[in-house]
């Protein structure tokens, strides 16, 4: 079991695959976060505009929305929320979108330890993982 190294997070978990929703849920839960998964973009949205979890993680495809969407309408409400998107196929385009959102853009597949390192906090030192050929950005959303 993964030892927390700071405070347990609530996270928020969106994704419309049941089994990749699960397993993170999963992880981040035998870890001891506390996770509210969302298969749906319209419920998610909804959750945020009532609650402020201190980490987003969400799919980029979301059935007819995109993940980030979500990201942007959270860092409106929540600027120093942790927002990590994943996808399956890495695009310059939306790592890009992602950066200028202040989400963290991932390429699944993800060990469980980076995704862990990164809800809590810790800075992505990773080089490439299996799966992507490009190294994920970190940013924060610029106040200008």
């Amino acid at each position: 079991m993964h030892e927390i190294t700071s405070a347990p997070k609530q996270v928020l978990i969106v994704d419309d695959d049941e089994a990749v929703l699960g397993m993170f849920t999963g992880i981040l839960r035998n870890a001891g976060h506390e996770v509210t998964p969302f298969s749906r973009f319209e419920a998610a949205k909804a959750y945020l505009s009532t609650v402020k979890p201190d980490v987003l993680i969400s799919d980029v495809r979301l059935g007819a929305f995109n993940g980030l969407q979500l990201v942007v309408y959270a860092k409106l409400e929540h600027p120093d929320m942790i927002a990590i998107v994943l996808t399956g196929f890495d695009d310059p385009v939306l790592r890009t979108e992602a950066a200028h959102a202040g989400a963290l853009y991932l390429v699944k597949p993800i060990e469980s330890q980076r995704l862990l390192d990164l809800v809590e906090g810790k800075p992505d030192t990773a080089s490439e993982t299996a799966g992507s050929s490009a190294k994920p950005v970190w940013t924060r959303p610029s106040l200008h």
